[in-house]
C-alpha cells in the first residue's frame, strides 16, 4: 500500500512540472530588443487625383540601438471612417495590415519605403500607420499616424502669371471652380503655392491661401524662381489636395534706387563750371547723372553722365553771364537702371 502511494505522488509531481515548464506555449514568444526595429517617425503622404502615396524612411537601428541590416516586411495599417460617423475621441478602427516588401538597410542613405493605393471613397477620412518587421515575430512599435479626408479633388489652376518685382515675385491665377470629374466645386477652395530653384524639386511655401494671388518676398534679386499652384478643396474643414498648375519662372528684379547724392557744390573756372558731390557709399551705384537748369527754366535737363568712381563733372557749355543751377542723381546696375531722386540744387549766379 505504501509503495502505490509513492508512485501516485511521483505522477502528480511530474504533471506539475510539465505544466510549469509548458507555460511558454500559452503566449507568443517575446523577441529580444536586439532585433526589434525602432519605430518609424516620418510617415507622410501625398494625395492626388490618382489616390494616395505613403512614404517613410527605413529604420536603421533596433530599439536597443544596434544596427539593422535588413527589413523583412512593412505592415501598413489603414482605417476608413465616413465623415458623418467620425468621432475625434473614438479609437481608430484599423484593419488587418497590408504587407509591403522590405529590403536591405543602407546605412549611408535614407532608403524610402512606399505604398500607393487608389481605393479611396469620397466623404471618408483615412488613417494610416506603419510597422517595420525583421521577422514574423519582431515588429517595431507603431509609426506616427497620418490622416486625411478624401474627396474628388479639384482641377489644377489655369492661367498662372508671374511678375518679378523688387526682391519678390507676384503670382496670380484663375480661380478654380470645378472638380476633376467636371462637377462644380461646392466646397471652399484654397491654393497652396510651391516653389523650386531648379524646376524639378518643389516645396510648399507657407499655408494655403484663399485668394488667387500671392506675393513671395525676401528673394534674391537677379535669380529665377519657379512656381506651381495646387488647388486645395476644404471639405468640412479638412484639406483635399487637388491638381497642380503649369510651372512659371519668375526673376526677382532690383527696383530700389540709390540714395540721392549729397553735398553738391559748384565752382566757376576759366573753362566753365565744375560740379562736385560726395561719392555714394552704396555698393551698387554704377554712375551719376548731372542735370542743369538756367534761371529762366522750370525744369532741369540732363547734361552729363559719369562713372560711379568719379564725383566731379565740368560743364563747359555755359555763357559767361548766365545763371545756372545743378543737381545730381545716382543710378545702379539694374537693367533698366534705378535712378535716385535729384539732389538739392547748387548754383552760380551772375
Amino acid at each position: 500500500m505504501l509503495k502505490r502511494t509513492h508512485v501516485a505522488g511521483a505522477i502528480l509531481l511530474t504533471g506539475t512540472l510539465f505544466l510549469a515548464g509548458g507555460c511558454g506555449y500559452k503566449t507568443d514568444p517575446v523577441p529580444p530588443d536586439s532585433i526589434v526595429p525602432k519605430a518609424i517617425d516620418d510617415l507622410r503622404y501625398s494625395v492626388s487625383e490618382k489616390g494616395v502615396v505613403l512614404t517613410w524612411t527605413f529604420p536603421k537601428e533596433t530599439i536597443k540601438g544596434t544596427d539593422l541590416t535588413d527589413i523583412s516586411t512593412f505592415d501598413v495599417y489603414r482605417a476608413v471612417v465616413p465623415m458623418k460617423d467620425y468621432c475625434s475621441t473614438c479609437p481608430i478602427p484599423f484593419n488587418e495590415p497590408i504587407q509591403v516588401p522590405g529590403g536591405v538597410v543602407d546605412p549611408e542613405s535614407n532608403r524610402q519605403g512606399t505604398y500607393e493605393t487608389a481605393l479611396l471613397r469620397s466623404g471618408h477620412k483615412y488613417f494610416f500607420k506603419v510597422n517595420a518587421r525583421t521577422s514574423w515575430w519582431a515588429a517595431s512599435p507603431d509609426s506616427n499616424i497620418v490622416s486625411f479626408v478624401w474627396h474628388i479633388p479639384a482641377k489644377g489652376p489655369d492661367g498662372i502669371v508671374g511678375v518679378g518685382a523688387d526682391s519678390s515675385a507676384i503670382l496670380s491665377w484663375e480661380p478654380v471652380t470645378r472638380l476633376m470629374d467636371g462637377q462644380d466645386a461646392s466646397y471652399p477652395m484654397q491654393y497652396q503655392v510651391l516653389r523650386s530653384k531648379d524646376d524639378v524639386t518643389y516645396a510648399n511655401i507657407g499655408m494655403p491661401v484663399s485668394e488667387s494671388r500671392y506675393t513671395d518676398k525676401a528673394l534674391k534679386n537677379g535669380e529665377t524662381y519657379y512656381y506651381k499652384i495646387q488647388s486645395v478643396l476644404m471639405v468640412d474643414g479638412n484639406p483635399v489636395s487637388g491638381g497642380l498648375s503649369e510651372a512659371v519662372g519668375v526673376t526677382a528684379v532690383d527696383q530700389t534706387p540709390p540714395s540721392a547724392p549729397t553735398n553738391i557744390n559748384v565752382v566757376q573756372t576759366s573753362g566753365g563750371i565744375k560740379i562736385f558731390w560726395d561719392k555714394s557709399r552704396e555698393t551698387d551705384v554704377k554712375g551719376y547723372r548731372i542735370y542743369r537748369r538756367s534761371a529762366d527754366e522750370k525744369s532741369a535737363v540732363e547734361i552729363g553722365d559719369v562713372s560711379g568712381v568719379y564725383s566731379i563733372f565740368e560743364d563747359v557749355n555755359v555763357a559767361e553771364d548766365g545763371s545756372y543751377y545743378y543737381s545730381v542723381t545716382a543710378y545702379d546696375n539694374a537693367d533698366p537702371a534705378n535712378e535716385s531722386e535729384k539732389s538739392r540744387e547748387a548754383g552760380i549766379r551772375h
